[in-house]
């Protein structure tokens, strides 16, 4: 990929979200919600603070994070859906 994001923003690639319920049921395509679960794919070097330094994220390439429903911005880079965001739109990290 050769996109690469400024300040405090990230790039997040959607995981897919499951096809069946606990209890078996297969959700159709159009009775699905958007995943709120991520990967990062790039990040920024990060903000600015008020006395000019750069704060770093928190956040790295790899992270497994979560983030709120209508984050973000939906782009399409070398075809492939991906959710650009900042950092502060990001709940949390998933630790495995």
């Amino acid at each position: 990929m050769k996109f690469r994001p400024l300040h405090d923003r990230v790039v997040v690639r959607r995981i897919t979200a499951e096809e069946k319920t606990a209890g078996g049921i297969i959700i159709p395509d159009t009775a699905k919600e958007k995943p709120m679960e991520g990967e990062i794919i790039a990040a920024g070097p990060g903000a600015r603070n008020e006395q000019g330094t750069i704060s770093a994220l928190d956040v790295k390439a790899g992270d497994r994070v979560l983030f709120g429903k209508w984050s973000g911005t939906e782009v399409k880079i070398d075809g492939e859906e991906l959710l650009i965001m900042k950092e502060s739109d990001i709940m949390g990290i998933i630790e495995t």
